[in-house]
């Protein structure tokens, strides 16, 4: 496939995006060739996903200790345990869509979007991008939101690509769906934690991080939410530039969540964890 025909193999040849690919590359394999996962990877995994869900939730408003996540196992609170309800369910529901998603990504949006509302919305709105006049709420993401025709058009377009392909490397896919999500707010609640679920999927399905052990989301949160709105102002810029600082940006995440799985590594050597 020509570039002309893959845009997000394009944005791969934008200045410094193949020296983060290279520099995320090299930190996955790092991870992966720890000892502990010759034995232990299953744990590895499961303590990602926890992490995962933590800083998922922090950019959308509720930053918990992990080990406050860890204990409570009742979310049905309004407010910040809701949006931790939602993380966690949607970090669990990631890696069942991996198969659904090659097929039809529109599909798996709608899925995440179910489970991040729970069963406990049970208005139409809840599992289809939004109709006009509906009403947004997403904490953290001022931009302007583009109306539903041109949310439902762009949406079809980002569908169309994954599903044709792209010889793009998957943290320029992961990086483009997740800035996509987000600029979009194509649903009326929940838009970054389903945003955040689907970049882990595409990391997850394009073999970059089969075990999902490198937790973009903690990264994202790590860097702050400052930072992660700054890096989306340049995505949705649609300038070279900006484009190319939010690749950046997401890769960088991927390098600081393999730098957490790494601790967890370390620490179940140690046989603290």
């Amino acid at each position: 496939m020509s570039t002309t025909a893959d845009p997000l193999a394009t944005l791969g040849s934008l200045p410094g995006v193949a020296d983060s690919v290279d520099s995320v590359r090299k930190a996955v394999d790092r991870v992966y060739g720890h000892r502990v996962m010759r034995r232990r990877s299953n744990e590895v995994t499961s303590e990602a996903a926890l992490r995962a869900a933590r800083g998922s939730a922090a950019l959308s408003g509720a930053d918990w200790a992990l080990e406050e996540v860890r204990r409570r196992s009742d979310f049905s609170g309004e407010g910040e345990p809701r949006a931790v309800g939602a993380a966690l369910r949607l970090t669990a529901e990631a890696g069942q869509l991996l198969s659904v998603w090659r097929q039809s990504p529109l599909r798996v949006l709608a899925r995440l979007h179910l489970v991040a509302a729970g069963g406990d919305r049970p208005d139409a709105s809840v599992g289809r991008p939004r109709l006009a006049g509906e009403p947004v709420v997403e904490p953290l993401v001022e931009l302007p939101l583009p109306g539903a025709d041109e949310v439902a058009g762009r949406l079809e377009g980002l569908a169309g690509l994954l599903i044709a392909g792209s010889a793009a490397p998957a943290l320029v896919t992961a990086a483009v769906v997740h800035g996509e999500l987000l600029a979009l707010r194509p649903f009326g609640s929940y838009n970054g934690l389903v945003a955040r679920a689907a970049e882990r999927i595409v990391l997850v399905g394009s073999g970059l991080d089969p075990k999902a052990i490198c937790p973009a989301e903690v990264g994202h949160a790590e860097q702050g939410r400052e930072a992660y709105a700054a890096a989306l102002e340049g995505y949705v810029s649609g300038t070279p530039a900006g484009l190319a600082a939010w690749i950046a940006h997401c890769g960088r995440a991927v390098e600081l969540g393999v730098r957490e799985s790494t601790a967890v590594c370390e620490a179940l050597q140690r046989g603290a964890a």
